[in-house]
C-alpha cells in the first residue's frame, strides 16, 4: 500500500499490516472456503444475499439491528473505505495516530485529510475541542470537512475509548455537519469484554454513523480479504450506499465466492467461530500485557493495551541511547527494531505521528511461536507465559529494550 510522504524522506512505500492473528485457521472455515471453490458465479458487488444477512445477524447480536438493502460488502476494509469516501464527499479528518491505511485512501482520491489530536486517556477518537478548532480552521481556509473517520477500539494503541469520550466527540462531529465512519474491526479483540464498556457511535448516534468492519480483525485470516458496511437507516444513506456501490463496481471489487462463504459462517458466529474468537483474544491480552510490562520497565511509555495484537510503545525516553545507534526519527526507529527483533516494527510515521516521535507499533502475533504448533500450544496453555519459546520471545524483546536504557 502507498505510505505516507514523511518530511524530507520520500514516500514511505509498502505500509505495514494490520497485525496478524498469529494463530491457524479455524478447520470450519476452511471446509467452508474449500466448499465454495466450486462456485462459478461471482458474487455481486457489495456482496450476495448470504454474506450481507450474516452481516445483519452480526449487528444484531451488538444492538445495531440493520436491514440487508443497509449492508455492502467489499474484498477488504481498503477498497471499501475507498468507495465510502468516494461516496460521501469532502475533506476527512481523522485522530492522530490512527490506522496506517486511512490517510492513503483519502490521498488516493485526492482528499484533503486532516489529523486531529487524542485526548490523553485513549486513542482513537479526537479530543473534542481539537476536533472543533481543527474544522473551523479548516473551513476558515476554504476546506470542505465533510466526514470524521475513528475507531472504538483502535489500532494503534490499542486502547478503547470511554463511552463519554466517544459521545463528546461524536457530538462535536455532528454539530458541525461531519458524518461518521466508525472502523469497528478490532470490537470483537477487547482483551476484558466484562470489565470494558464499548460503545459504537451507531448506537449514539443512528442517523450520523455508518459502521466498517474489516473480519480480518478476529474472525479471518488476513489472506481471506473481506470487509463489511453498515449505513443508516435514512434516505441520503440509500443515495450514498447506491454510489458506494458505483465505485465498487467500477474497482472490480467483489468479495471471491469461496471467501465470502467463509466470511458468511464466521459472521454467522457458530460455537467453533465464537470459542476461537473469546480464547484468541484471552491469549492476546495475556502476552500484551506481558510485553506492555516489558516496556513500561525498560523506562518507555505505553498506554495499557485494552484490545486487539499490538501495543503502541513511545521509546522517547529512549532518545539519547537511539542516536548513539543512529537512530534519529521513527523511519530508522522501524529499521533499527525490525532487524533487532526480527519481526515487523512500524514506526509512528506510518500513522500519522510526527516524523521525530519515537513512536512504533509491536504486535504480539509474533511472540506466540515460529510454528503451527508452538501457536496452537500457546491458545491451549492455561499460561503461555510458561512456554519456552513465549518466554524467549518476550525475553528478546525485553532485551532489545533494556540496551536502550540509560546506563
Amino acid at each position: 500500500m502507498q505510505g505516507t510522504v514523511a518530511e524530507g524522506r520520500g514516500p514511505v512505500r509498502y505500509g505495514p499490516p494490520a497485525p496478524g492473528p498469529g494463530l491457524p485457521v479455524l478447520p470450519e472455515l476452511t471446509a467452508r472456503l474449500t466448499a465454495g471453490a466450486g462456485r462459478t458465479e461471482p458474487e455481486p458487488p457489495g456482496g450476495g444475499p448470504g454474506l450481507r444477512e450474516a452481516a445483519c445477524g452480526y449487528w444484531l447480536r451488538r444492538a445495531l439491528p440493520t436491514a440487508p438493502h443497509r449492508v455492502v460488502a467489499a474484498p477488504g476494509a481498503q477498497p471499501l473505505l475507498i468507495a465510502l469516501l468516494g461516496a460521501y464527499g469532502g475533506d476527512v479528518l481523522m485522530p492522530r495516530p490512527c490506522p496506517a491505511w486511512w490517510t492513503p485512501q483519502a490521498r488516493l482520491l485526492g482528499r484533503p485529510a486532516y489529523h486531529v489530536p487524542t485526548p490523553a486517556e485513549c486513542g482513537g477518537v479526537p479530543d473534542p475541542y481539537a476536533l472543533l478548532e481543527t474544522v473551523r480552521r479548516v473551513r476558515a481556509e476554504g476546506g470542505r470537512p465533510r466526514l470524521l473517520l475513528l475507531s472504538v477500539a483502535d489500532d494503534p494503541t490499542a486502547t478503547v475509548a470511554p463511552p463519554e469520550t466517544m459521545r463528546e466527540a461524536c457530538e462535536a462531529a455532528i454539530g458541525e455537519g461531519l458524518h461518521i465512519i466508525s472502523d469497528e474491526t478490532w470490537r470483537d479483540t477487547v482483551h476484558r469484554p466484562h470489565e470494558t464498556m464499548l460503545l459504537s457511535p451507531a448506537e449514539m448516534c443512528p442517523d450520523d454513523v455508518t459502521v466498517l468492519a474489516d473480519l480480518g480483525g478476529a474472525f479471518t485470516p488476513p489472506g481471506w480479504p473481506a470487509a463489511v458496511a453498515r449505513f443508516p437507516d435514512t434516505a441520503p444513506s440509500d443515495q450514498r450506499r447506491a454510489r458506494t456501490l458505483d465505485i465498487l463496481t467500477a474497482l472490480g471489487a467483489v468479495v471471491a465466492a469461496p471467501v465470502a462463504a467463509a466470511a458468511a459462517l464466521a459472521l454467522t458466529e457458530p460455537p467453533p467461530v465464537a470459542d476461537r474468537t473469546r480464547r484468541a483474544a484471552a491469549l492476546h491480552a495475556r502476552v500484551a500485557a506481558a510485553a506492555h510490562h516489558a516496556v513500561l520497565d525498560a523506562g518507555a511509555i505505553a498506554r495499557p493495551p485494552q484490545a486487539g495484537r499490538h501495543l503502541y510503545a513511545d521509546l522517547g525516553p529512549f532518545r539519547t541511547r537511539l542516536a548513539a545507534h543512529g537512530v534519529t526519527d521513527s523511519m530508522e526507529l522501524e529499521d533499527y527494531l525490525t532487524a533487532r527483533l526480527a519481526a515487523p516494527v512500524p514506526g509512528g510515521h506510518r500513522f500519522g505521528d510526527e516524523l521525530g516521535a519515537l513512536r512504533v507499533r509491536l504486535a504480539t502475533g509474533p511472540l506466540l511461536g515460529a510454528t503451527q504448533e508452538q501457536r496452537l500450544a500457546s491458545l491451549d496453555a492455561p499460561d503461555p507465559l510458561q512456554l519456552p519459546h513465549v518466554h524467549e520471545a518476550l525475553g528478546t524483546l525485553a532485551a532489545a529494550l533494556a540496551e536502550l536504557r540509560d546506563p
